[in-house]
């Protein structure tokens, strides 16, 4: 005949052992940060394909910007470039923040930078209007077409992750803060790489 007692034993055993099961260990990277490291490196392959097409071009004209087309805004573009800059500084302060639980301060500060990055959008797109107006567009030159295709290949790029980015800021506002910090994180990756691509381009098309 069992023991009462001894079955009480195995119960509390057997309850003990499947309370103090060891946690699943969470992974170093999250699945959203590397899909995002390998959007990332596909985007930066199509901007070097971009670039390696201007330069074939480009050296197979003597003449270069050509002549007749309206000379690119070298000082205002400079301004403008400073401008996206400092979002992408403000963007690190903000992660910063919100890392130590500054919610508040964190979502300011974001919606800062993203406020720098529209702005740096409706320069960009007034400076377009100030050159279709001086006779350069797409089908005007070689040199207005590969210059439409490669800035305004990089503001798509701005205007898509501005628009999660403001999406980004709302959730953060919401009262059940829908959205994580490390959910944020690749959002915040990928606007870091269009802030670090403009100095490349800008150089490229504006200043050689």
């Amino acid at each position: 005949m069992t023991n009462p007692s001894s079955q009480s034993v195995l119960f509390a055993t057997s309850e003990v052992s499947l309370t103090n099961r060891p946690k699943r260990a969470k992974p170093p990277v999250s699945s959203g940060v590397i899909g995002m490291l390998i959007f990332m490196v596909t985007e930066a392959m199509f901007f070097a394909a971009l670039i390696s097409a201007y330069l074939v071009i480009r050296s197979g004209i003597e003449e270069w910007p050509p002549w007749g087309q309206p000379r690119l805004p070298i000082e205002t573009t400079a301004f403008n470039t400073l401008v996206l800059l400092l979002s992408g500084l403000t963007m690190g302060f903000s992660r910063n923040l919100l890392q130590k639980q500054k919610f508040q301060e964190g979502r300011r500060l974001l919606g800062v930078s993203i406020l720098l990055g529209t702005f740096f959008m409706v320069a960009q797109g007034y400076e377009w209007v100030q050159l279709v107006n001086f006779g350069m567009t797409v089908s005007s030159s070689v040199y207005g077409g590969l210059f439409y295709l490669i800035i305004g290949a990089h503001g798509f790029h701005v205007v898509g992750v501005l628009a999660a980015l403001i999406h980004a800021w709302n959730r953060l506002g919401a009262s059940n803060n829908s959205i994580t910090v490390e959910g944020l994180l690749p959002l915040q990756l990928l606007w870091y790489f269009v802030v670090c691509v403009w100095p490349v381009l800008y150089v490229l098309v504006y200043l050689t």
